[in-house]
């Protein structure tokens, strides 16, 4: 087995640079993802389970003023349920990764 050769001064500094920028999204370069798009994604995503949410609690009220639906309630309910676990795990993950990150060696 070889050993791995150690990486120069300059070469850290290009990675570090490069990490800074975002990495490239194919191997032929291409437009490069920021920390600031994975934020909007997350938000999105984050506004979109609250907007589900209010959805469900609009058809519930909905079905107790105007007599509506209950079925359409039953499901709006279901897919808020299924939008906040889905938050939630990826919430839970997320803290995972961060945790194991901190329990690296420097």
């Amino acid at each position: 087995m070889t050993p791995l050769p150690l990486a120069s001064p300059q070469s850290a500094a290009q990675s570090y640079r490069r990490a800074e920028e975002g990495f490239p999204t194919s191997a032929g370069g291409g437009d490069s993802p920021s920390v600031s798009d994975f934020g909007n994604v997350l938000n999105e995503a984050l506004q979109s389970t609250v907007a589900t949410a209010h959805e469900a609690e609009q058809k519930a009220a909905d079905v107790v003023t105007h007599g509506g639906d209950l079925t359409q309630v039953v499901m709006a309910v279901s897919k808020a349920e299924l939008a906040l676990q889905t938050a939630t795990t990826l919430r839970d993950r997320m803290v995972q990764a961060y945790q194991e990150i901190m329990r690296m060696p420097i």
